[in-house]
Protein backbone atom coordinates (compact mmCIF):
# COMPACT_ATOMS: atom_id res chain seq x y z
CA UNK A 1 0.00 0.00 0.00
CA UNK A 2 1.59 3.32 -0.84
CA UNK A 3 1.88 6.10 1.96
CA UNK A 4 0.93 9.37 1.03
CA UNK A 5 2.80 11.92 3.15
CA UNK A 6 0.53 15.17 3.83
CA UNK A 7 2.11 17.82 3.63
CA UNK A 8 2.23 20.32 6.43
CA UNK A 9 1.32 23.95 6.16
CA UNK A 10 3.49 27.00 6.37
CA UNK A 11 3.02 29.31 9.38
CA UNK A 12 4.08 32.25 10.71
CA UNK A 13 6.54 30.41 12.78
CA UNK A 14 8.36 29.80 9.30
CA UNK A 15 7.63 32.79 7.62
CA UNK A 16 10.32 34.11 10.45
CA UNK A 17 12.85 30.72 9.82
CA UNK A 18 13.19 32.19 6.41
CA UNK A 19 16.19 34.44 5.33
CA UNK A 20 15.46 38.11 5.95
CA UNK A 21 15.68 38.99 2.56
CA UNK A 22 12.70 36.05 1.60
CA UNK A 23 11.14 37.51 4.83
CA UNK A 24 10.83 41.07 3.95
CA UNK A 25 10.06 40.05 0.07
CA UNK A 26 7.22 38.46 1.13
CA UNK A 27 5.98 40.50 3.50
CA UNK A 28 6.51 43.84 1.80
CA UNK A 29 4.52 42.39 -1.31
CA UNK A 30 1.53 42.25 0.43
CA UNK A 31 1.56 46.13 1.66
CA UNK A 32 0.42 48.67 -0.99
CA UNK A 33 2.71 51.52 0.49
CA UNK A 34 1.70 54.38 -2.67
CA UNK A 35 -0.90 56.09 -0.12
CA UNK A 36 1.17 56.35 2.87
CA UNK A 37 4.65 57.19 0.44
CA UNK A 38 1.90 60.22 -0.64
CA UNK A 39 1.28 61.37 2.46
CA UNK A 40 4.71 61.74 4.15
CA UNK A 41 6.14 62.77 0.97
CA UNK A 42 7.55 66.34 0.17
CA UNK A 43 5.12 68.60 -1.84
CA UNK A 44 6.30 72.27 -1.59
CA UNK A 45 9.43 73.63 -2.86
CA UNK A 46 10.57 75.47 -0.01
CA UNK A 47 11.54 74.44 3.21
CA UNK A 48 14.19 71.17 3.56
CA UNK A 49 15.27 69.47 0.70
CA UNK A 50 14.40 66.04 -0.07
CA UNK A 51 17.10 64.10 0.31
CA UNK A 52 15.48 60.91 1.84
CA UNK A 53 14.14 57.48 0.53
CA UNK A 54 10.36 57.78 2.10
CA UNK A 55 9.52 54.81 0.57
CA UNK A 56 12.39 52.99 1.56
CA UNK A 57 12.26 54.34 5.65
CA UNK A 58 7.86 52.99 4.98
CA UNK A 59 9.44 49.57 4.15
CA UNK A 60 11.97 50.08 7.58
CA UNK A 61 9.57 50.68 9.76
CA UNK A 62 7.85 47.30 8.70
CA UNK A 63 10.86 45.59 8.54
CA UNK A 64 11.81 46.96 12.18
CA UNK A 65 8.52 45.07 13.33
CA UNK A 66 9.17 41.97 11.39
CA UNK A 67 13.30 42.11 12.86
CA UNK A 68 11.71 42.80 16.58
CA UNK A 69 14.21 46.30 16.35
CA UNK A 70 12.85 47.85 19.74
CA UNK A 71 13.68 51.34 19.40
CA UNK A 72 13.61 53.75 15.63
CA UNK A 73 17.49 54.74 17.60
CA UNK A 74 18.61 50.29 17.11
CA UNK A 75 16.77 50.68 13.34
CA UNK A 76 18.96 53.78 12.23
CA UNK A 77 21.76 51.71 13.70
CA UNK A 78 20.98 48.67 11.94
CA UNK A 79 20.80 51.07 9.35
CA UNK A 80 24.19 52.20 9.04
CA UNK A 81 26.10 49.07 10.23
CA UNK A 82 24.20 46.00 8.20
CA UNK A 83 24.44 47.10 4.71
CA UNK A 84 22.57 43.87 3.09
CA UNK A 85 19.59 45.24 5.81
CA UNK A 86 19.45 48.47 4.35
CA UNK A 87 19.15 47.43 0.48
CA UNK A 88 16.57 44.67 2.00
CA UNK A 89 14.75 47.62 2.92
CA UNK A 90 15.20 49.21 -0.69
CA UNK A 91 18.05 52.28 0.24
CA UNK A 92 20.22 52.56 -2.54
CA UNK A 93 24.05 52.34 -2.00
CA UNK A 94 23.91 56.04 -2.55
CA UNK A 95 21.34 57.15 -0.22
CA UNK A 96 22.09 58.71 3.03
CA UNK A 97 21.16 56.73 6.38
CA UNK A 98 17.46 58.91 8.00
CA UNK A 99 17.98 60.16 11.61
CA UNK A 100 16.17 59.18 14.11
CA UNK A 101 14.38 62.92 13.54
CA UNK A 102 13.70 62.51 10.11
CA UNK A 103 11.80 59.03 11.39
CA UNK A 104 10.21 61.05 14.30
CA UNK A 105 8.87 63.74 11.63
CA UNK A 106 7.33 61.03 9.45
CA UNK A 107 5.46 59.63 12.52
CA UNK A 108 3.99 62.33 12.84
CA UNK A 109 2.72 62.85 9.89
CA UNK A 110 1.24 59.74 9.59
CA UNK A 111 -0.41 60.49 12.71
CA UNK A 112 -2.52 63.27 11.90
CA UNK A 113 -3.90 60.82 9.60
CA UNK A 114 -6.01 57.63 8.96
CA UNK A 115 -3.99 56.13 6.12
CA UNK A 116 -2.64 53.54 7.51
CA UNK A 117 -5.65 51.73 8.14
CA UNK A 118 -7.17 52.43 4.93
CA UNK A 119 -3.88 50.39 3.49
CA UNK A 120 -5.29 47.96 6.57
CA UNK A 121 -8.72 48.29 4.75
CA UNK A 122 -6.80 47.37 0.94
CA UNK A 123 -5.12 44.16 2.07
CA UNK A 124 -8.33 42.69 3.65
CA UNK A 125 -10.01 43.42 0.36
CA UNK A 126 -6.99 41.51 -1.79
CA UNK A 127 -6.75 38.69 0.86
CA UNK A 128 -10.79 38.08 0.20
CA UNK A 129 -10.28 38.60 -3.32
CA UNK A 130 -7.47 35.99 -3.58
CA UNK A 131 -9.88 33.45 -1.32
CA UNK A 132 -8.06 33.34 1.72
CA UNK A 133 -10.59 34.94 3.81
CA UNK A 134 -13.83 32.75 3.52
CA UNK A 135 -14.89 32.70 7.43
CA UNK A 136 -18.13 32.61 9.19
CA UNK A 137 -17.63 33.95 11.96
CA UNK A 138 -15.66 36.79 13.75
CA UNK A 139 -14.27 36.92 17.84
CA UNK A 140 -13.88 40.24 19.42
CA UNK A 141 -11.70 40.66 22.35
CA UNK A 142 -9.55 43.26 24.20
CA UNK A 143 -5.71 43.10 24.66
CA UNK A 144 -3.67 45.88 27.26
CA UNK A 145 -0.42 46.85 26.93
CA UNK A 146 1.60 49.31 29.39
CA UNK A 147 2.22 52.85 28.09
CA UNK A 148 5.83 54.49 28.31
CA UNK A 149 5.75 57.08 30.81
CA UNK A 150 5.71 56.53 34.27
CA UNK A 151 2.30 56.20 35.67
CA UNK A 152 0.55 58.43 37.93
CA UNK A 153 -1.15 57.56 41.49
CA UNK A 154 -4.41 56.34 40.69
CA UNK A 155 -6.12 58.68 43.12
CA UNK A 156 -4.81 61.54 40.61
CA UNK A 157 -7.75 60.23 38.04
CA UNK A 158 -10.73 61.19 40.20
CA UNK A 159 -10.78 64.07 42.44
CA UNK A 160 -12.90 64.01 45.99
CA UNK A 161 -15.86 64.34 45.58
CA UNK A 162 -17.73 66.21 48.55
CA UNK A 163 -20.05 64.70 50.99
CA UNK A 164 -23.52 64.15 49.83
CA UNK A 165 -26.28 65.75 52.24
CA UNK A 166 -28.21 63.32 53.65
CA UNK A 167 -32.30 63.40 53.64
CA UNK A 168 -34.49 63.61 50.76
CA UNK A 169 -34.40 66.74 48.32
CA UNK A 170 -36.62 69.86 48.29
CA UNK A 171 -38.45 70.49 44.52
CA UNK A 172 -36.91 73.62 44.39
CA UNK A 173 -33.63 71.41 44.94
CA UNK A 174 -34.86 68.15 42.93
CA UNK A 175 -35.30 70.13 40.03
CA UNK A 176 -31.81 72.50 39.76
CA UNK A 177 -30.28 68.67 40.02
CA UNK A 178 -32.28 67.51 37.38
CA UNK A 179 -31.36 70.15 34.96
CA UNK A 180 -27.37 69.95 36.40
CA UNK A 181 -27.77 66.51 35.36
CA UNK A 182 -28.89 67.07 31.94
CA UNK A 183 -26.59 69.43 30.88
CA UNK A 184 -24.13 67.28 32.24
CA UNK A 185 -25.20 63.77 30.28
CA UNK A 186 -25.35 66.95 27.06
CA UNK A 187 -21.99 67.49 27.21
CA UNK A 188 -20.43 64.18 27.36
CA UNK A 189 -18.49 62.32 24.85
CA UNK A 190 -20.19 59.52 22.86
CA UNK A 191 -17.75 57.25 24.98
CA UNK A 192 -18.79 58.45 28.15
CA UNK A 193 -22.42 57.73 27.65
CA UNK A 194 -24.64 54.38 27.48
CA UNK A 195 -23.67 52.13 25.28
CA UNK A 196 -27.14 52.06 23.55
CA UNK A 197 -25.95 55.92 22.39
CA UNK A 198 -23.61 54.62 20.12
CA UNK A 199 -25.81 52.72 17.82
CA UNK A 200 -27.03 55.99 15.65
CA UNK A 201 -23.77 57.40 15.55
CA UNK A 202 -21.95 56.97 12.16
CA UNK A 203 -18.81 54.84 11.53
CA UNK A 204 -16.37 57.42 11.12
CA UNK A 205 -17.43 59.84 14.38
CA UNK A 206 -17.23 56.86 16.94
CA UNK A 207 -13.32 56.49 15.32
CA UNK A 208 -12.91 59.76 15.73
CA UNK A 209 -14.17 60.34 19.14
CA UNK A 210 -12.43 57.40 20.89
CA UNK A 211 -9.97 57.86 24.04
CA UNK A 212 -6.52 57.96 22.95
CA UNK A 213 -4.45 58.96 25.87
CA UNK A 214 -2.67 56.65 28.14
CA UNK A 215 -4.97 56.01 31.42
CA UNK A 216 -5.62 53.22 34.30
CA UNK A 217 -7.10 50.45 33.68
CA UNK A 218 -8.13 47.13 35.49
CA UNK A 219 -8.98 43.56 34.92
CA UNK A 220 -8.99 40.36 36.85
CA UNK A 221 -6.60 37.96 37.24
CA UNK A 222 -6.91 33.89 37.14
CA UNK A 223 -7.21 34.36 40.98
CA UNK A 224 -10.49 36.86 40.37
CA UNK A 225 -8.13 39.96 42.16
CA UNK A 226 -8.44 43.22 40.19
CA UNK A 227 -4.88 44.16 38.95
CA UNK A 228 -4.66 47.73 37.76
CA UNK A 229 -2.23 48.77 35.02
CA UNK A 230 -1.47 52.09 33.21
CA UNK A 231 -1.83 52.66 29.27
CA UNK A 232 -3.79 51.31 26.60
CA UNK A 233 -6.29 48.40 24.92
CA UNK A 234 -5.99 46.98 21.45
CA UNK A 235 -9.11 45.68 20.57
CA UNK A 236 -9.61 42.93 18.12
CA UNK A 237 -12.26 41.30 15.94
CA UNK A 238 -10.63 38.68 14.04
CA UNK A 239 -12.34 36.10 11.58
CA UNK A 240 -11.84 32.61 13.68
CA UNK A 241 -10.48 30.09 10.67
CA UNK A 242 -8.42 32.70 8.77
CA UNK A 243 -7.22 34.29 11.84
CA UNK A 244 -6.68 38.04 9.98
CA UNK A 245 -7.64 40.42 11.97
CA UNK A 246 -10.82 42.17 10.24
CA UNK A 247 -10.55 45.08 12.60
CA UNK A 248 -9.14 46.94 15.05
CA UNK A 249 -9.87 49.69 17.40
CA UNK A 250 -6.88 52.00 19.60
CA UNK A 251 -8.00 53.08 22.77
CA UNK A 252 -7.33 54.01 26.63
CA UNK A 253 -7.27 51.41 29.26
CA UNK A 254 -9.84 52.88 31.01
CA UNK A 255 -12.32 52.30 28.26
CA UNK A 256 -14.86 49.30 28.58
CA UNK A 257 -14.49 46.74 26.56
CA UNK A 258 -18.14 46.46 25.78
CA UNK A 259 -18.01 50.37 24.57
CA UNK A 260 -15.36 49.43 22.01
CA UNK A 261 -17.43 46.28 20.35
CA UNK A 262 -20.19 48.54 18.35
CA UNK A 263 -17.57 50.58 16.41
CA UNK A 264 -16.07 47.13 15.11
CA UNK A 265 -19.03 45.68 14.58
CA UNK A 266 -20.14 48.55 12.31
CA UNK A 267 -16.49 48.86 10.57
CA UNK A 268 -16.95 45.39 9.54
CA UNK A 269 -20.51 45.49 7.93
CA UNK A 270 -19.05 49.13 6.01
CA UNK A 271 -15.34 47.90 5.38
CA UNK A 272 -15.17 44.37 4.99
CA UNK A 273 -17.19 42.96 2.03
CA UNK A 274 -17.51 39.41 3.10
CA UNK A 275 -20.93 37.56 2.41
CA UNK A 276 -20.19 34.75 4.40
CA UNK A 277 -20.23 35.99 7.67
CA UNK A 278 -22.96 34.79 10.17
CA UNK A 279 -21.44 35.19 13.66
CA UNK A 280 -20.11 37.10 16.37
CA UNK A 281 -18.80 35.75 19.52
CA UNK A 282 -17.71 37.00 22.89
CA UNK A 283 -16.61 36.62 26.13
CA UNK A 284 -19.25 37.97 29.24
CA UNK A 285 -17.51 41.30 29.39
CA UNK A 286 -19.62 42.01 25.89
CA UNK A 287 -23.01 40.64 27.12
CA UNK A 288 -25.21 44.10 26.98
CA UNK A 289 -28.22 44.34 25.01
CA UNK A 290 -26.83 47.35 22.39
CA UNK A 291 -24.04 44.74 21.07
CA UNK A 292 -26.90 41.90 20.16
CA UNK A 293 -29.05 45.04 18.62
CA UNK A 294 -26.03 45.99 16.30
CA UNK A 295 -25.76 42.31 15.42
CA UNK A 296 -28.76 42.17 14.86
CA UNK A 297 -29.31 45.17 12.43
CA UNK A 298 -25.99 43.71 10.60
CA UNK A 299 -28.37 39.93 10.04
CA UNK A 300 -26.14 38.29 11.62
CA UNK A 301 -26.25 36.11 14.97
CA UNK A 302 -24.59 36.72 18.36
CA UNK A 303 -22.88 34.11 20.37
CA UNK A 304 -21.84 35.70 23.74
CA UNK A 305 -21.62 34.37 26.92
CA UNK A 306 -23.99 35.33 29.62
CA UNK A 307 -23.33 37.79 32.22
CA UNK A 308 -25.69 37.02 35.31
CA UNK A 309 -25.83 40.62 37.27
CA UNK A 310 -27.83 39.25 40.32
CA UNK A 311 -30.91 38.76 37.71
CA UNK A 312 -33.63 36.15 39.23
CA UNK A 313 -33.81 32.55 37.92
CA UNK A 314 -36.16 32.90 35.01
CA UNK A 315 -39.78 30.76 35.98
CA UNK A 316 -40.46 27.90 33.23
CA UNK A 317 -37.01 28.13 31.98
CA UNK A 318 -34.04 26.41 32.28
CA UNK A 319 -30.24 28.51 32.95
CA UNK A 320 -29.93 28.22 29.04
CA UNK A 321 -33.66 30.13 28.62
CA UNK A 322 -34.92 26.73 27.19
CA UNK A 323 -38.44 26.58 28.04
CA UNK A 324 -39.15 23.84 30.49
CA UNK A 325 -42.44 20.78 31.32
CA UNK A 326 -44.09 20.74 34.64
CA UNK A 327 -41.59 17.81 35.57
CA UNK A 328 -38.75 20.90 35.13
CA UNK A 329 -37.04 19.19 32.30
CA UNK A 330 -35.83 20.94 29.47
CA UNK A 331 -37.14 21.27 26.16
CA UNK A 332 -34.39 20.22 23.20
CA UNK A 333 -32.86 22.59 20.96
CA UNK A 334 -34.27 21.51 17.67
CA UNK A 335 -33.81 24.33 14.62
CA UNK A 336 -33.73 27.96 14.03
CA UNK A 337 -36.60 29.57 10.96
CA UNK A 338 -34.44 32.23 9.49
CA UNK A 339 -37.08 33.77 7.48
CA UNK A 340 -39.43 33.89 11.36
CA UNK A 341 -36.39 34.09 13.50
CA UNK A 342 -37.95 31.73 15.46
CA UNK A 343 -36.11 28.80 17.84
CA UNK A 344 -37.71 25.80 17.80
CA UNK A 345 -37.39 22.95 20.56
CA UNK A 346 -39.10 20.01 21.14
CA UNK A 347 -40.25 17.76 23.54
CA UNK A 348 -37.89 16.35 26.32
CA UNK A 349 -36.95 12.61 26.08
CA UNK A 350 -38.39 12.40 30.22
CA UNK A 351 -41.78 13.41 28.64
CA UNK A 352 -42.27 9.89 26.60
CA UNK A 353 -43.62 7.64 29.22
CA UNK A 354 -44.89 11.17 31.50
CA UNK A 355 -48.62 10.15 31.78
CA UNK A 356 -49.02 14.54 31.85
CA UNK A 357 -47.83 14.36 28.10
CA UNK A 358 -50.69 11.68 27.16
CA UNK A 359 -53.14 14.15 28.32
CA UNK A 360 -52.10 16.99 26.43
CA UNK A 361 -50.84 18.84 29.31
CA UNK A 362 -47.40 19.42 28.15
CA UNK A 363 -47.04 20.81 24.68
CA UNK A 364 -44.76 18.69 21.72
CA UNK A 365 -43.39 22.06 20.27
CA UNK A 366 -42.48 25.45 21.28
CA UNK A 367 -41.22 28.52 19.21
CA UNK A 368 -40.20 31.57 20.41
CA UNK A 369 -39.54 34.21 18.82
CA UNK A 370 -35.69 35.58 19.43
CA UNK A 371 -36.79 39.22 19.05
CA UNK A 372 -38.60 38.58 22.63
CA UNK A 373 -35.11 39.19 24.20
CA UNK A 374 -32.17 39.35 21.88
CA UNK A 375 -29.95 39.02 24.68
CA UNK A 376 -31.11 35.71 26.12
CA UNK A 377 -32.42 34.45 22.63
CA UNK A 378 -30.00 33.19 20.33
CA UNK A 379 -29.42 31.28 17.52
CA UNK A 380 -28.38 28.41 17.67
CA UNK A 381 -29.85 28.40 21.13
CA UNK A 382 -27.58 29.42 24.25
CA UNK A 383 -26.47 25.52 25.59
CA UNK A 384 -26.67 23.65 22.47
CA UNK A 385 -24.13 21.43 21.08
CA UNK A 386 -24.42 23.92 17.81
CA UNK A 387 -24.01 27.15 20.39
CA UNK A 388 -21.05 25.78 22.19
CA UNK A 389 -19.27 24.60 18.89
CA UNK A 390 -19.37 28.46 17.84
CA UNK A 391 -18.32 29.69 21.17
CA UNK A 392 -14.72 27.67 21.43
CA UNK A 393 -13.97 29.79 18.04
CA UNK A 394 -13.80 32.82 20.77
CA UNK A 395 -10.20 31.19 21.10
CA UNK A 396 -8.74 32.61 17.69
CA UNK A 397 -8.90 36.36 18.71
CA UNK A 398 -6.80 35.35 22.21
CA UNK A 399 -3.96 33.45 19.50
CA UNK A 400 -3.62 36.26 17.75
CA UNK A 401 -3.53 38.57 20.58
CA UNK A 402 -0.71 35.82 21.61
CA UNK A 403 1.03 36.70 18.31
CA UNK A 404 1.37 40.38 18.31
CA UNK A 405 2.93 40.42 22.05
CA UNK A 406 5.13 37.43 21.09
CA UNK A 407 6.26 38.54 17.51
CA UNK A 408 5.27 41.87 16.27
CA UNK A 409 5.97 44.41 19.49
CA UNK A 410 2.90 44.71 20.87
CA UNK A 411 4.47 45.44 24.48
CA UNK A 412 7.25 47.33 23.12
CA UNK A 413 5.37 51.19 22.66
CA UNK A 414 7.70 53.53 22.87
CA UNK A 415 5.49 56.68 22.42
CA UNK A 416 4.50 59.37 25.11
CA UNK A 417 1.51 60.60 23.33
CA UNK A 418 -1.84 58.27 22.01
CA UNK A 419 -1.28 59.68 18.70
CA UNK A 420 1.93 58.12 18.60
CA UNK A 421 1.03 55.13 20.09
CA UNK A 422 -2.07 54.10 17.94
CA UNK A 423 0.51 54.64 14.70
CA UNK A 424 2.77 51.97 17.01
CA UNK A 425 -0.43 49.81 16.56
CA UNK A 426 -1.82 50.72 13.68
CA UNK A 427 1.99 49.24 11.76
CA UNK A 428 1.97 46.25 13.86
CA UNK A 429 -1.88 45.07 12.71
CA UNK A 430 -0.76 45.88 9.12
CA UNK A 431 2.43 43.52 9.52
CA UNK A 432 0.67 40.82 11.10
CA UNK A 433 -2.12 40.90 8.10
CA UNK A 434 0.55 41.12 5.92
CA UNK A 435 2.58 38.53 7.18
CA UNK A 436 -1.11 35.97 7.07
CA UNK A 437 -1.23 37.44 3.33
CA UNK A 438 2.60 36.23 2.58
CA UNK A 439 1.99 32.94 4.15
CA UNK A 440 -1.28 32.11 2.39
CA UNK A 441 0.40 32.87 -0.85
CA UNK A 442 3.35 30.77 0.38
CA UNK A 443 0.87 28.13 1.13
CA UNK A 444 -1.15 28.58 -2.00
CA UNK A 445 2.26 28.21 -4.28
CA UNK A 446 3.32 25.27 -2.42
CA UNK A 447 -0.17 23.32 -3.05
CA UNK A 448 0.18 24.32 -6.90
CA UNK A 449 3.69 22.53 -7.04
CA UNK A 450 2.53 19.07 -5.38
CA UNK A 451 -0.53 19.06 -7.40
CA UNK A 452 1.62 19.58 -10.38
Amino acid sequence: MTIIRQGSLFGLQELYDLEPTQRFEAIFSAIDIDPIFAVVTKKSRLGRPVELNYAAMIYSLVARISERIPFIKDLVKRLKNDMIFRLDCGFLVSDSVPSEAAYSRMLTIISESNILEEVQETLLHQAIQEGFITDDTVAIDATHFEARDQAPPKDHEKPKEEPKKRGRKSKEEREKWLIEKAEREANLSIFEKKIEDQLNVPLAELRNEIPQDPQWGVKKNSEGKNVFWYGYKGHLAVGTSSQYILQSLFSSGSLNDGKAAIPLLKGIQERVPLPSLRYETMDAGYDYEPIYTQIHQMGHQAVIAYNKRNEPEPIGFDKHFAPTCFREYSYRYDSFDPKYETLKYTRPKECKECPLANEGLCQKIYKIRITTDLRKYTAPARGSKAWKSIFKRRTAVERVNAYLKGYFQLDNVRYRTGKRAKVHFDIITLVYNASKLAVDRINAQLNQQQAA
